[in-house]
């Protein structure tokens, strides 16, 4: 199991919008994220700051991924939430959840 944690800035004025979209997220999201081998993911707010933890359990991360990205309910679902949120300022080019460092864990 891998463990894979990021963050993002949410748009101040899209933060009722974001956490409605959350409150019912859409079963076919979920179900293409469970297919792709993601497990126990949440996401935390904090001061404008979104932080999302996930667990992987598959052996091919970046096909995983992009089954995900290649699912039109979830295309449709990132066209809804992708307006609320902004890359932080140390985001590589092109990079969205900007990957974060685990810096200590325990089991």
């Amino acid at each position: 199991m891998k463990r894979l944690a990021a963050v993002i800035r949410l748009r101040p004025e899209k933060e009722a919008e974001y956490r409605a979209l959350h409150a019912q997220a859409w079963p076919g999201v979920l179900a293409a994220l469970k297919r792709a081998n993601i497990g126990n993911y949440s996401i935390y707010l904090r001061d404008g700051l979104l932080f999302s933890y996930l667990e992987y359990t598959g052996d091919d991360y970046a096909a995983d991924t992009a089954s995900i990205a290649a699912d039109p309910v979830t295309r449709e679902w990132w066209a809804r939430t992708d307006p609320c949120q902004q890359p932080v300022d140390s985001a590589a080019e092109g990079e969205w959840w900007a990957p974060a460092e685990e810096v200590f864990h325990l089991d």
